[in-house]
């Protein structure tokens, strides 16, 4: 099984709906990419806990294949169109993409360890 692509998903803090927000966008963006492609794809959105912040995470693969590199700049594209809407927008554009076949995914939490290859004690030796 290959990894597939992987797209952070930093919101303001405090938001309201945030996690609507974040499942409303990673489902309209991999629903959007997969009938762009003609292809079936799977994903899963994350919420990424760990340290002193969260965010959230689209993962999204080809079940039989790896994906190619194009297909990051078209989620950065999508991202940019949709990051424009309200939440009420978002919510209308969901709804609208279950009509066209979307089954949306739900979110799931994950806590990740912090990367200690980043600290800055590494800086200070090196």
């Amino acid at each position: 099984m290959h990894r597939g692509i992987e797209l952070d998903l930093h919101l303001t803090p405090g938001l309201h709906n945030e996690s609507f927000i974040a499942v409303a966008l990673g489902n309209l963006l991999a629903f959007r990419l997969q009938k762009e492609r003609g292809e079936r794809l799977a994903w899963q959105i994350l919420q990424i806990e760990g340290g002193s912040d969260h965010h959230y995470r689209l993962v999204l693969r080809h079940p039989e294949r790896v994906l190619d590199v194009g297909l990051q700049h078209d989620l950065h594209r999508d991202l940019e169109e949709l990051r424009q809407r309200t939440s009420e927008q978002l919510h209308q554009e969901l709804e609208a993409a279950k009509s066209a076949g979307l089954v949306p995914v739900g979110l799931r939490h994950v806590t990740e360890l912090p990367d200690l290859w980043k600290d800055d004690f590494w800086n200070w030796i090196g």
